[in-house]
């Protein structure tokens, strides 16, 4: 190995799946892998996200074949099929997931043969062949929605005009992901839009199967899920559009609102009504607190999205100067580093901050330590309140990962999840 990374945000691609498997009602993820990776990868991300876990299966509880020496040099398809077995019989589930960790990877099990054997006998197993070693999780977002388009989704779904899907709010990777996607789901509802979240609302696997019914897909992420948005296209004829960093407040909600309903035709009267409701609800309560309000100079360390959305609000919405912008998350893509720095550079009134990409925390510290200017506010997780502390400035946790708030449906997306920012901006001296 080249290069060490300190406390890296997140787990292996297998952790991101697991993840995401687990935060979709009545799945059972069943791993093929070494004994410790259930705690490790459940550990790498809903461990470390605002101490929630999935409610059906999860963490040591999951299904493992807890692979040894014995099946290094022989192979591990038998103990596979055992375990499988054992999952089938025991976890009364929808659907089950085989996910395979390093060693299988490196041996070559060949789960899919195994799948098949369970599938020709009516049960619902699926096979995601995922080593550690393949990525971080969030490529295991976008590999599991790959397995769901290949596998599962079915074709000949009759189009519902008013139907969308929701993609890029990676569950547990964003503390906040319950909550966003019911702040998303309440304000599209508002427009007589159906919205498959499909990690809320006890949505699961018959949702996903039928997805490809929808009008169209909405990306609320810069950069995630272009490879799965590409084959929806192909696929199914689905189109997509993609909210480049995710909305917080007014000015980028309203900016969603009508990228959705242009993409949609609907009716500019209902649009325009939803908005002009929604801003007079968040603007009341701002005017109320005006003699609170008090400038700050801040930094923002979060993933991009994050990054994104609560830079644009705190510069546009509230007049805060931004001076320097980490994101945490690894991008390799010039086009996508382009399209994070254009949203961040797009302020109303605000002179643009500096943008760093840094995923390694030395790194991400000296960039706040070492910043010339001044900061009086951070913005960050837990792995940068050390930061803040040092430089003794305000410090709102509100970033992965988060291990000292527990999150519910909190969030701070939306109209009305800006409230909710507001208040914490000013409960955190």
């Amino acid at each position: 190995m080249s290069q060490i990374m300190e406390n890296p945000r997140g787990g292996c691609v297998l952790a991101g799946i697991n993840s995401v498997l687990g935060a979709i009602n009545r799945v059972c993820p069943v791993l093929h892998s070494g004994p410790g990776c259930c705690m490790q990868t459940t550990a790498a991300e809903q461990g470390q996200s605002g101490h929630k876990s999935s409610c059906f299966v999860s963490g040591v509880s999951l299904p493992s074949s807890n692979m040894l020496e014995k099946e290094v040099i022989f192979g591990g398809t038998e103990k596979l099929r055992t375990t499988i077995q054992g999952a089938v019989d025991i976890i009364d589930a929808d659907a089950y997931f085989v996910l395979t960790g390093c060693t299988a990877g490196i041996i070559g099990d060949d789960i899919v043969s195994v799948t098949q054997e369970f599938q020709d006998k009516g049960h619902t197993v699926y096979p995601i062949e995922t080593p550690g070693f393949a990525g971080d999780s969030n490529l295991g977002y976008e590999i599991v929605w790959n397995t769901m388009i290949d596998q599962m989704i079915e074709e000949t779904v009759p189009k519902d005009e008013k139907l969308v899907n929701i993609f890029g709010i990676v569950p547990y990777h964003d503390p906040f992901w319950s909550g966003t996607l019911e702040k998303i789901d309440r304000i599209l509802s508002r427009l007589g839009l159906k919205v498959n979240t499909f990690f809320t609302k006890d949505q699961g696997i018959e949702d996903i199967k039928k997805c490809s019914g929808a009008a169209l897909n909405i990306i609320v992420n810069p950069w995630l899920f272009k490879g799965p948005a590409k084959k929806f296209e192909e696929k199914f004829g689905l189109p997509s559009i993609r909210i480049p960093g995710l909305f917080v407040g007014a000015t980028d909600t309203t900016k969603f609102v009508r990228k959705v309903a242009e993409a949609l035709k609907l009716d500019n009267e209902l649009v325009e009504g939803v908005i002009q409701s929604e801003e007079q609800y968040v603007y009341n309560y701002l005017a109320q607190a005006v003699g609170v309000v008090s400038w700050k100079r801040f930094a923002v360390v979060a993933d991009a999205s994050s990054a994104v959305g609560i830079t644009r609000y705190l510069a546009n919405d509230f007049s805060f100067t931004p001076v320097l912008v980490v994101i945490s998350e690894p991008i390799f893509r010039p086009e996508d580093k382009e399209r994070i720095i254009e949203q961040i550079n797009d302020m109303e009134y605000a002179v643009p901050p500096k943008i760093v990409f840094a995923s390694d925390q030395y790194e991400i510290n000296q960039a706040l330590l070492n910043e010339e200017k001044e900061i009086t506010l951070l913005i960050g997780s837990s792995n940068d309140r050390e930061a803040a502390l040092e430089k003794d400035i305000q410090f709102i946790l509100a970033s992965f990962p988060m291990s000292e708030r527990l999150i519910f449906n909190r969030t701070y997306a939306g109209y009305r999840g800006s409230l909710t920012f507001t208040e914490d901006l000013y409960d955190n001296y």
